[in-house]
């Protein structure tokens, strides 16, 4: 599944493109370190975080697309950095709930 693909699904906006995406996973938390010890690479993450130490972890784990639910905005080093790391973003008006129901199409994410 592509970034638009994920966008069109949570109906979402795109903040930073990762055209080159492709997930096949999906994995929701808003514990990072949780997100390190379970989430496999080639995922979807479903969270409310929306700050640098995100992007870290998704770089460290394979996470290639952020959902940012609830509208969060993305602060500019937050952009920034997932320019930087090849981490496409989507905000979402959706719950973390909701978006991953939107996205149950995906298998669960796991190491």
């Amino acid at each position: 599944m592509n970034i638009n693909e994920i966008r069109d699904l949570v109906s979402g906006n795109i903040v930073i493109d990762n055209g080159a995406a492709s997930v096949n996973a999906a994995y929701a938390s808003d514990l990072l370190s949780d997100v390190m010890g379970h989430c496999g690479d080639e995922s979807v993450l479903v969270t409310i975080q929306n700050h640098l130490n995100t992007i870290a972890v998704c770089t460290l784990v394979g996470v290639e697309v952020i959902v940012i639910c609830h509208n969060r905005p993305v602060p500019d080093d937050m952009a920034e950095a997932a320019k930087r790391e090849g981490v496409g973003i989507v905000v979402t008006p959706l719950s973390q709930y909701a978006a991953s129901t939107a996205l149950s199409t995906l298998k669960p994410s796991v190491k």
